[in-house]
């Protein structure tokens, strides 16, 4: 098996940090301003402590100056509660550093993110090789609290932030043969152990695609940020792709190439295990991984005792999605 099913989650109660603690957003502006510009922070100690892991100074220039302008919460969770900074970027899956799941927190410091470029290429009327710089000019930040959903059968709520898709796209002005979208991640084998390790069942770079009309779909998010601060390496800095009703490894990380294709392109886990992996990877309790059930998740974080375990939705909740797939066998079209 190619994807092992995780213990229950490594996290405890104790570890947990109460949502009312998430991003107070005047006491984060006020940290991240004050640092900026070498002032003494108007906070107390103990608001600075909820920003654990926080160092302004790391963020790339453009994304300080965006930041104060972002648009905060232009899509919740309704109630759910956010799931702790730690648990969210200390058990994930980026193969490229290893593959348990602390291998990306340990191990993705070394990935370099600037400078950083992105090759737009294929059915488009602007091809190019960008700086992330200049590919975020156009495009104010906003804020997505989206549900994710691992085929694995865990789930988190996590803040993301970024823009949508669907802008780029216009940027680059699709041809009219264009169908598909291609990702590519950046492959850094002196960066990346996994790579260097001989985890030959991936064929690297690791590629996901989706449908020109899902790819434009109002959901699907670029995130250059999460939890207010820029994105860890770990979690698939310095762009990753987010779509909240699919299975997580459909939301590739740190992509340095966007094709537009006529074809469909073939995906990284399509290709290793077609039966296990579909292309469209929609969240489906109704479809069954092959050894084991998709109708509940464990919602991180949990314990041995408490679980958190939760019915799964299609979709993973976001019905507004559906109308991409009417007429489709959501059996066979996995």
């Amino acid at each position: 098996m190619l994807i092992k099913i995780p213990a229950a989650s490594r996290s405890h109660e104790s570890d947990v940090t109460p949502e009312s603690l998430y991003l107070s957003r005047r006491a984060f502006m006020a940290v991240s301003g004050a640092l900026a510009a070498g002032l003494a922070l108007p906070v107390t100690a103990a608001e600075i402590s909820r920003y654990e892991g926080v160092d302004p100074a790391k963020a790339p220039q453009w994304f300080t100056e965006k930041l104060p302008s972002a648009q905060w919460q232009a899509i919740t969770a309704g109630d759910e509660a956010t799931t702790p900074y730690r648990d969210a970027t200390h058990y994930n899956n980026f193969y490229e550093f290893g593959t348990d799941k602390g291998d990306p927190a340990s191990n993705a410091g070394a990935l370099q993110t600037e400078p950083w470029q992105v090759v737009v290429d294929g059915e488009v009327g602007k091809p190019g090789t960008y700086s992330l710089e200049d590919l975020m000019k156009p495009h104010g930040l906003e804020e997505r609290i989206y549900r994710l959903r691992c085929v694995e059968g865990w789930s988190m709520v996590i803040p993301w932030l970024g823009f949508p898709l669907a802008e780029l796209l216009k940027q680059v002005e699709p041809s009219a043969q264009a169908r598909y979208v291609r990702f590519e991640t950046r492959v850094a084998p002196e960066q990346m152990p996994g790579v260097r390790s001989g985890f030959t069942l991936v064929n690297w770079p690791y590629v996901e695609g989706l449908r020109l009309d899902e790819a434009a779909h109002p959901l699907a998010f670029l995130a250059v940020g999460m939890y207010g601060r820029v994105l860890p390496n770990q979690n698939g800095a310095p762009l990753r792709l987010v779509l909240p009703w699919k299975y997580g490894f459909k939301s590739i990380k740190s992509i340095v190439r966007i094709s537009l294709t006529r074809e469909r392109p073939k995906t990284t886990w399509e290709g290793i295990a077609p039966d296990e992996y579909g292309f469209y990877a929609n969240v489906n309790p109704q479809v069954d991984h092959p050894r084991w059930s998709q109708a509940k998740e464990r919602r991180l974080p949990g314990s041995l005792f408490r679980p958190n375990v939760i019915p799964t939705r299609l979709f993973n909740g976001y019905d507004e999605v559906a109308s991409l797939y009417g007429g489709m066998d959501l059996k066979a079209n996995y």
